[in-house]
């Protein structure tokens, strides 16, 4: 596993082990950039079910303000942890130890890109979902990796779909928050 591009471009990432965890591949994260790449700079991120923190690592290399890593295993922080200082994120990082849904409920808004990748078939994105419209500034993204034979709802909240990708075993399902026109 590696950071794609970015000032942090060929950098190794060390991965947790185990048969419950599975990294995003290098395709899928490739397919997530290009949709997100224009949005990214200047971002302000949220990296839920982070793992690695892969996602939020690749979004730091390409520009993005600051990201918030959040994962409620130890080893997945201590691992988050260690990835961003070996990329010199450290300053531009909030490294968090915390079940991702629970966090969302005293997260104060403010967030332009969130990933999520939690396990598979456990409900969480919808869980995560409920709770996350009112963290995302107007406009902002939200991509969810998920299962390929998952189909999430076309809105939740204030957060409407906006396509629907399959890659493999592997969906994605990627969500905008509206620009008010209010003036």
């Amino acid at each position: 596993m590696r950071v794609i591009t970015g000032s942090a471009r060929g950098r190794k990432l060390k991965t947790p082990e185990g048969s419950d965890v599975r990294p995003t591949s290098d395709l899928v994260k490739e397919s997530i950039y290009s949709i997100i790449q224009f949005d990214v700079p200047g971002a302000d991120v949220l990296d839920l079910f982070a793992g690695s923190g892969q996602l939020g690592i690749e979004a730091l290399s390409r520009g993005a303000n600051h990201c918030v890593f959040v994962d409620k295993r130890a080893e997945s922080i201590a691992l988050v942890r260690e990835n961003v200082m070996a990329c010199g994120f450290l300053k531009q990082s909030r490294i968090l130890t915390s079940d991702s849904c629970d966090y969302l409920l005293t997260a104060k808004k403010g967030f332009d890109i969130a990933l999520l990748d939690p396990p598979y078939n456990q409900g969480l994105i919808e869980k995560a979902m409920e709770r996350l419209p009112d963290k995302m500034n107007e406009g902002g993204i939200v991509v969810c990796e998920h299962e390929k034979e998952l189909t999430l709802p076309d809105e939740f909240g204030s957060l409407k779909l906006h396509k629907r990708y399959k890659y493999g075993k592997i969906g994605l399902t990627v969500y905008k928050k509206p620009v008010s026109e209010e003036e």
